[in-house]
């Protein structure tokens, strides 16, 4: 029974894969930093700041990725718009002289590189990795999940670093407390963001979250904006964003295609089939819709 129970599972992962390969696509400019690009140059005529990362597939060398990332900032030296790139530690194997070449020519253009958010298990690598290119002259950004037990510590070690931090709710489980709301545990980093740290980005699409979390940033005099994730409704969020007079920033990936949301979680949320399928029409459609109207907020 125990077989035949893994293999339906491993059957229905085989049939997800290329699926979700395709509705991924929903969520990335293109496969090229040209794509980025053309898309970054409408966010900035609409007002905005971009954030841009290479998502790499899993096969990827850690090479080729710093090697994206290198591309990303020599194309940007020039652009006037707001920018800044992001990376993924795992993605580049953790390797400090890969990171370190990123952030060296990262100095050139005064560009910030950003940490994202990755798993539980690889924070703790992550951040020794960043803390390992501090002080060179280039602005060192992290991510804290809401999800994450150990967030509301890592947001009292930003505070300490001057570290700018960006705030999102988590897609995995932590497992050192699986029960931990995401919404209540983003709040609380908040809380422990809100008057001391440097800069926060609040990067949600859910619009009372967000409501929430620019209230009490705002209120504490926090330079904060609302950061948007490329293939997500932005409308809700951006009304938000408009009330509290925060500028706003998209986070445009390139490269390969995948989801915010994974397999596993279709037992305990049905609603991620639904998702699925608007994906696969999202990614489908030709060309791209226009990137949303939108005027820098009211001072």
């Amino acid at each position: 029974m125990d077989d035949t129970i893994r293999g339906l599972k491993q059957a229905a992962l085989a049939a997800w894969e290329p699926i979700a390969k395709r509705a991924g696509r929903a969520y990335v400019a293109g496969p090229r930093i040209t794509d980025a690009l053309t898309l970054s140059r409408q966010f900035w005529d609409a007002g905005m700041g971009v954030v841009v990362c290479f998502w790499n597939g899993e096969n990827t060398s850690p090479r080729i990725v710093a090697n994206r990332a290198l591309a990303t900032l020599e194309s940007f030296a020039e652009a006037d718009g707001d920018h800044y790139l992001a990376i993924k530690a795992p993605a580049l194997g953790f390797s400090r002289d890969l990171v370190r070449e990123i952030v060296t020519r990262a100095t050139l253009s005064s560009a910030r590189v950003h940490f994202d958010a990755q798993r539980p298990e690889a924070v703790e690598k992550t951040r020794a990795l960043a803390e390992s290119v501090m002080g060179g002259g280039t602005t060192i950004g992290f991510t804290l999940p809401g999800r994450f037990s150990r967030s509301v510590r890592d947001a009292a070690w930003a505070i300490r670093r001057n570290v700018p931090v960006r705030v999102v709710k988590g897609q995995v489980p932590d497992p050192a407390a699986p029960e931990l709301d995401p919404r209540a545990g983003f709040l609380a980093v908040i809380d422990a963001l809100a008057g001391r740290a440097r800069h926060v980005g609040v990067a949600s699409h859910d619009a009372p979250l967000v409501r929430q979390a620019l209230q009490r940033l705002v209120s504490n005099g926090t330079p904060c904006e609302l950061e948007l994730l490329l293939g997500l409704p932005f409308g809700p969020a951006l009304r938000e964003a408009r009330t509290f007079g925060v500028p706003v920033r998209v986070y445009v990936p390139f490269g390969e295609g995948r989801l915010p949301y994974h397999f596993t979680e279709v037992r305990h949320n049905p609603r991620v089939l639904a998702w699925l399928a608007r994906d696969l029409w999202r990614a489908e459609r030709a060309p791209r819709a226009k990137v949303p109207g939108w005027t820098s907020a009211p001072a």
